[in-house]
């Protein structure tokens, strides 16, 4: 009963909250619309702001589907891994754009830019959970949630907006998040389970089969199909068609290259490679998503590939090994390591460049996320432990 109360009152609480935010309501926008229709740039912006709503849907696609059965990979841990992904992103987007619009992180912003930001967030967020599924409770998400988002907004305000005045507005090439969504979720994700992973857990084999296995699979394969709408969510129009190719063509070059990889390494195809680390070229090639030629976004493509199913197969168990940590989807691997070679890829093709902020915006992130995770992990960790990890039947009813 008291952990049903402590989840009850959160959820009041969180409702409250952005129900008195003073949010502009949909006939405020209708209003405002209507009074400025009547000009041909106002038509434009209505017809950009359809489109960006399109992309927008495309990405929550990613995280409800994509990401859910990505994650479902784990025997028996399914049920909570998809239940967890709606509470997170059900979580993420109000608090997102309630806290953007109190201006406590830089300009508020407006109309489907906040739904799209708020979705950034939101997918970074699951990067996190990753990292920790299978080992914290149902309300503990909850709370990643809630110590999460501010942090990331932390991040975004200084490396994007020129928060305390380290990174020049503008400097930081990073147009489809590789370091504030990717390397942030993944890294913060490391803190949180460097300070949370019992032995036990440790000790404990992450089980799967070829059921859960291609039920990752396709979640993996949405995730596919709609990553050219996340990198080219908030791109300008005209730099669309050019930043689709882009990332198509480097996932195309990481989906080839794990299987080449994955053979090598392993002496056989491995089912997690195939699900995650084709995906490492669409993370690696998002900060420079609109400034590359289509040979450039294939050797991106490529090289996230392979260090990715490298990754997999050989870092993350000497990894965990030595951090004394489990990192259950091995989110260092898709999202960590491929997000600092985007990040990094930048200084390398992006021209005119400033090499100084591009450095100082990736070392600000890793530090902010390290610090931050750290300490998320002993805060949800006051919460207990899970009786038994990767199990359904510990929270949900059984049939």
């Amino acid at each position: 009963m008291r952990r049903v109360s402590i989840v009850c009152a959160f959820l009041l609480v969180t409702l409250i909250l952005i129900g008195t935010t003073g949010l502009t309501t949909a006939n405020e926008v209708a209003t405002e619309a209507g009074a400025t229709i009547a000009t041909g740039d106002d038509n434009l912006a209505a017809v950009i702001d359809v489109q960006k709503y399109n992309r927008a849907i495309h990405i929550m696609a990613m995280l409800l589907v994509g990401f859910g059965f990505l994650m479902v990979f784990v025997r028996g841990y399914g049920l909570s891994a998809v239940t967890a992904t709606y509470l997170l992103v059900a979580l993420a987007l109000p608090l997102y754009i309630w806290l953007k619009n109190m201006g406590l992180f830089g300009e508020p912003a407006t109309g489907v830019d906040s739904l799209i930001l708020g979705e950034f967030a939101a997918a970074s967020l699951l990067i996190c959970a990753g990292a920790v599924l299978g080992r914290i409770k149902m309300q503990q998400y909850l709370l990643l949630g809630a110590l999460f988002i501010p942090a990331f907004m932390l991040n975004e305000w200084i490396v994007l907006e020129n928060g305390f005045g380290l990174v020049p507005h503008g400097a930081f090439v990073d147009t489809g998040g590789s370091i504030v969504i990717h390397a942030f979720g993944a890294i913060f994700g490391l803190g949180v389970v460097m300070t949370m992973t019992t032995k036990r857990e440790r000790d404990l084999p992450i089980a799967s089969d070829f059921t859960s296995d291609r039920f990752s699979m396709l979640g993996s394969m949405v995730l596919w199909v709609f990553w050219p709408s996340f990198c080219g969510a908030l791109v300008a129009p005209a730099l669309i068609p050019a930043t689709v190719l882009a990332v198509v063509i480097a996932l195309c070059g990481s989906t080839l290259a794990t299987y080449v990889a994955t053979i090598a390494l392993r002496r056989k195809i491995c089912a997690a490679d195939i699900a995650n680390a084709t995906l490492a070229g669409g993370v690696a090639i998002g900060s420079t998503c609109d400034h590359v030629s289509l040979t450039v976004a294939m050797i991106i493509g490529v090289i996230a590939g392979l260090a990715s199913t490298f990754g997999f197969a050989v870092i993350q168990e000497r990894l965990q090994r030595g951090l004394k940590m489990v990192d259950t989807c091995g989110v260092s691997n898709l999202h960590g390591i491929p997000g600092l070679i985007g990040g990094l890829a930048a200084l390398l093709v992006v021209a005119g460049i400033d090499k100084g902020a591009q450095l100082t915006g990736i070392g600000v992130t890793i530090g902010i996320a390290v610090v931050t995770g750290l300490i998320t992990g002993r805060v949800i960790a006051l919460l207990g432990r899970r009786e038994t990890p990767y199990e359904d039947s510990e929270e949900f009813l059984a049939e």
